[in-house]
């Protein structure tokens, strides 16, 4: 049995759609033009267009240029569209009309016929409440879908990403601590190299995703700046005095960020260049998490044929055919992730770059890939954190037995024997398969020299710098909340 259908009118003329949909035609024909992907904009975006929506009919009331019935209405629906309550209404496929012009009707549509409800009326009946005349107020899809994504970007890097990272940050520093007395081989070029703590090669981990938040951070006080009020161009046609400053500090209000408005509106039109600047942060994050991921799948390899040194936590058989073989699964999905973040980020620079004149219009895809590796990033670090990273043991006599065994021992015998002397000791060594001790000994080399030399404990210690390590000698931080202010010097200062 066919569902029941109501008559929808637009420009363009009539047709018909869902009775129970609260989108109208604008949306429905979007829907039926582009049945490409199935892939929708995620609840972040829709989340920022009803934060939008709902800011612009907060100005609109206090200056004084639509009722407070109305008004009411308008913020309703759009609690409800940020609340999530309407998801299945936004249903236009993110490879669409360019510049988000179906996105923004889609939102404009399910808003006025839900506050058209609100005030009495039939959904779809826009006497009550129009798309264009009263949501759109004041604002063009230039403007609005530009907007929405730095909105979604922020929230989503404040309340997702950045509290991940940290959480990553200082389990990384816990092993760091918990490793801090085990000493192991360095390997440079895959060969050995001189002894070290694999507590330090956790720290230095820890310390390089504490400064990719810091990178992060700064990156994404770009984005709070926007333009609201710009509109079509930048000009902020059809916008009332005050509009765009007062709708600007209701996003501030509602998200709890430093929302600020953009220096120049037709900048903001024209380039949506803070989200590729974030993009290639977040790029460069995600070869920071590739490079930790592929270190420890090497650290673990074996256990009988590899390094062995640590242990990751086993969360499910890995072979199908090999009984009781246990693969790093979490790594391994982290490096998916940090390949896919490559992708998207190559597809928001090449989008940016089709800017025209006075418009990207390439906007839909652009917010579509710099939200989609912002979420991916944070759920695969969590999981990697709690699944992973968490339960890390270390294989303390696999890592001395390394150690003990490194011919680039021989390092430390150079300032007394000479790098000559040093290096006929490891080719004596390696031609016997002697221990660089036993191989001096038949050198004649006096044992002191070699015992004091060759002392993997003092060798492994980190020489103090303006780090001030803590007694343990593991430098601590504690993460920050993710917090950019947006506040730039103004040209010349």
């Amino acid at each position: 049995m066919d569902k029941p259908t109501r008559v929808a009118r637009d420009s363009l003329g009539e047709l018909r759609i869902p009775a129970e949909a609260y989108y109208g035609a604008q949306t429905a024909r979007a829907i039926e033009n582009f049945p490409i992907s199935q892939l929708k904009l995620p609840r972040a975006f829709i989340r920022a267009q009803g934060i939008i929506k709902w800011a612009c009919a907060k100005a609109h009331e206090q200056l004084g240029v639509m009722d407070s019935k109305k008004a009411g209405a308008i913020t309703a629906a759009a609690e409800e569209v940020i609340a999530g309550q309407l998801d299945d209404q936004f249903a236009v496929d993110v490879y669409q009309a360019g510049a988000g012009t179906s996105q923004n009707m889609n939102a404009n549509e399910v808003i006025a016929s839900r506050a058209a409800e609100l005030l009495g009326g039939e959904r779809g009946d826009y006497s009550f409440v129009h798309p264009n005349d009263d949501v759109n107020k004041s604002q063009s899809t230039n403007d609005t879908i530009h907007v929405a994504m730095q909105i979604a970007g922020m929230e989503l890097l404040a309340h997702t990403l950045d509290p991940a990272l940290a959480a990553l940050q200082q389990a990384l520093e816990r092993k760091a601590q918990e490793f801090s007395g085990i000493v192991k081989s360095g390997r440079t070029h895959l060969q050995d190299a001189v002894p070290m703590r694999l507590g330090d090669e956790f720290f230095a981990y820890a310390t390089n995703i504490k400064r990719h938040r810091q990178w992060l951070e700064q990156a994404a006080a770009n984005l709070l700046r926007i333009g609201l009020g710009g509109n079509a161009v930048g000009t902020g046609i059809n916008t009332p005095p005050g509009f765009a400053q007062l709708a600007t500090s209701y996003v501030e209000q509602y998200t709890g960020l430093n929302f600020q408005l953009a220096e120049n509106p037709f900048t903001f039109n024209q380039n949506p260049d803070e989200v590729v600047l974030t993009s290639g942060v977040l790029r460069n994050l995600a070869l920071a998490l590739q490079r930790i991921a592929n270190d420890l799948r090497l650290l673990s390899s074996g256990p009988r044929t590899g390094l062995a040194e640590i242990e990751l936590p086993a969360v499910q058989p890995g072979s199908s055919i090999m009984p009781g073989k246990v693969n790093p699964v979490l790594a391994e999905m982290l490096n998916m992730v940090a390949y896919q973040v490559q992708g998207c980020d190559t597809a928001v620079a090449q989008a940016c770059a089709a800017g025209q004149l006075e418009l990207n219009v390439m906007m839909p895809v652009i917010a579509a890939n710099f939200l989609f590796e912002i979420q991916i990033l944070a759920t695969a670090v969590q999981a990697f954190t709690d699944k992973c990273v968490a339960g890390i043991a270390a294989n303390e006599q696999r890592c001395a037995m390394y150690a003990e065994h490194s011919l680039s021992l021989a390092t430390a015998l150079n300032t007394q024997l000479g790098y000559d002397t040093a290096s006929k000791v490891v080719k004596h060594a390696l031609a016997k398969n002697l221990s660089l001790r036993d191989a001096g000994i038949e050198l004649n080399i006096p044992e002191a020299t070699l015992d004091q030399a060759l002392d993997i404990l003092k060798l492994s210690q980190t020489i103090p710098r303006h780090m001030n390590p803590a007694p343990d000698g593991i430098v601590h931080s504690t993460p920050g909340e993710f917090h950019p202010t947006g506040d730039f010097p103004e040209a010349g200062d």
